[in-house]
């Protein structure tokens, strides 16, 4: 490009530039003094919200197997390794509870937690205990010992609108108290498969890796959402970042510090859209409510009368067109709960009234990082859980479908190797069935030590075949 073709792009971009702030009322070109009720800066909104911001270290040993320490020149035959992460935090009270994401913290031996500026306790890094976390909604709570902490304030994330200005304050790439803007791109986001409680802010502001756990800010320095994800072909920020809203954040922080863990109303039900098809084929009108299944034996959903088949229309005579929106009512509500359903069965309009239960932990079974003792080494790096009607509504399992949930999976796993994945379901082991998590545990544990094993599981909408061990 030539001298001239440059000069005159620099004066059409400053004449466009000129041109948009006349639109806005601004006559005068950049650098000029600001006029007021004029917005130049969002200095102080970051001011008030960056000291809140900290960020995250992690540190858990991992078996590096023998082949990559030989292809790396690593001494030693296979043994634990120290992996390290990093992320971001947000400090929601003084005396030092800190939100963050799950998975920043998922494993970790080690978590320690840098202050930014701003505090009374100074630019300090502090130890951090793990308070509980949430599966379902990707949130964690930390605790540092430290007070006169500056915490940031919640912000009512319901009132939120699509085009309101919004800032992400984070660690991206190791790049402390970086700050972007952008704005709210969408509201209500789900169905996405990130985790089970999907209502997501969406915005633009950038969020990269080690932005995740930190803090969407609005524009009075309040916290409006928890930044847990972005959607991306690249790996970086494409522009579609999404964040935990700030009401549901605050509710996983309360029930985990008042119960040590998140307690959530329990239906039993197995749910689905209902799709056009669907509809014409139980003679609805119009493809919308919720379609129910499965019933859990003993849950509420039977107690109360509900049957499979049935379309589920309101809730608490608010109608209820999607199984998350049904999925985020029922869980945002306490045990012990009246509810009054309206439902279609068989195109006669009927209403009854459940209790809700407790939701039941699904992540109970084993530890991924369990003791060697009481793990078989086939399922070393494996969680297994038992699969109830909450977990078959999150993987879509058929009604019929009986196994061991893989809760979670270490990626560096022989099962994840052979190609098990987290939500697949262990159907069989050696050609047995096996029906909960327990049955599996046992079956493995009768399996001879480096004998290969044939795994028969359910993943992806098919049942396949794995080959485990006899290495």
């Amino acid at each position: 490009m030539s001298r001239m073709t440059r000069v005159g792009w620099v004066a059409f971009a400053g004449m466009a530039m000129i041109l948009a702030l006349e639109l806005q009322g601004v006559t005068q070109p950049p650098g000029a003094p600001p006029q007021a009720g004029v917005t130049t800066t969002f200095a102080p909104v970051v001011e008030k919200a960056a000291p809140s911001v900290v960020s995250i270290n992690t540190s858990k040993t991992v078996r590096v197997p023998r082949g990559l320490r030989e292809f790396f020149g690593m001494p030693g035959g296979a043994g634990p390794e120290r992996e390290r992460g990093l992320g971001s935090g947000v400090i929601v009270s003084d005396d030092g509870y800190i939100l963050t994401n799950r998975h920043v913290i998922d494993a970790a031996d080690e978590i320690s937690v840098r202050l930014a500026g701003g505090n009374e306790a100074g630019t300090k890094t502090y130890k951090a205990k793990k308070i509980g976390a949430d599966p379902g909604t990707d949130i964690a709570v930390l605790k540092i010992e430290a007070k006169g902490l500056q915490a940031l304030p919640f912000a009512d994330s319901d009132k939120a609108r699509v085009g309101d200005v919004v800032l992400a304050v984070g660690n991206p790439f190791g790049l402390t108290q970086t700050v972007t803007m952008g704005i709210v791109s969408g509201l209500g986001r789900g169905g996405m498969g990130i985790v089970d409680y999907e209502n997501f802010i969406q915005t633009d502001a950038s969020i990269n890796p080690g932005n995740s756990g930190g803090a969407l800010v609005d524009m009075e320095g309040r916290l409006l959402g928890i930044n847990t994800a972005i959607f991306s072909r690249t790996g970086g920020n494409q522009g579609i970042g999404f964040a935990v809203p700030a009401n549901l954040a605050q509710e996983v922080w309360k029930s985990i510090r008042q119960n040590g863990r998140v307690i959530r109303g329990y239906l039993g039900t197995v749910i689905q859209p209902v799709t056009p098809e669907l509809a014409a084929a139980f003679g609805l009108k119009e493809p919308s409510g919720v379609l129910v299944a499965d019933v859990a034996p003993g849950s509420p959903a039977e107690k109360a009368g509900l049957a499979h088949g049935d379309v589920i229309v309101a809730m608490d005579g608010k109608k209820v067109d999607a199984p998350r929106e049904l999925r985020l009512k029922v869980g945002g509500m306490a045990p012990g709960s009246k509810v009054v359903f309206k439902f279609l069965r068989n195109g006669q309009e009927k209403e009854t009234t459940a209790e809700l239960g407790e939701l039941p932990q699904k992540e109970a079974a084993i530890p991924a990082n369990g003791d060697a003792a009481t793990v078989p080494s086939l399922f070393e790096g494996v969680q297994l859980a038992d699969l109830d009607a909450e977990s078959r509504a999150a993987i879509s399992a058929p009604p019929t479908l009986q196994g061991a949930l893989v809760a979670d999976i270490d990626p560096e796993s022989d099962a994840f190797h052979a190609g098990l994945r987290q939500g697949y379901v262990i159907e069989e082991i050696d050609r047995k069935p096996v029906k909960t998590a327990a049955e599996a545990l046992r079956q493995a544990g009768s399996v001879a030590k480096g004998q290969p094993v044939l795994l028969r599981a359910w993943g992806e909408g098919q049942s396949r075949y794995f080959t485990l061990g006899g290495k």
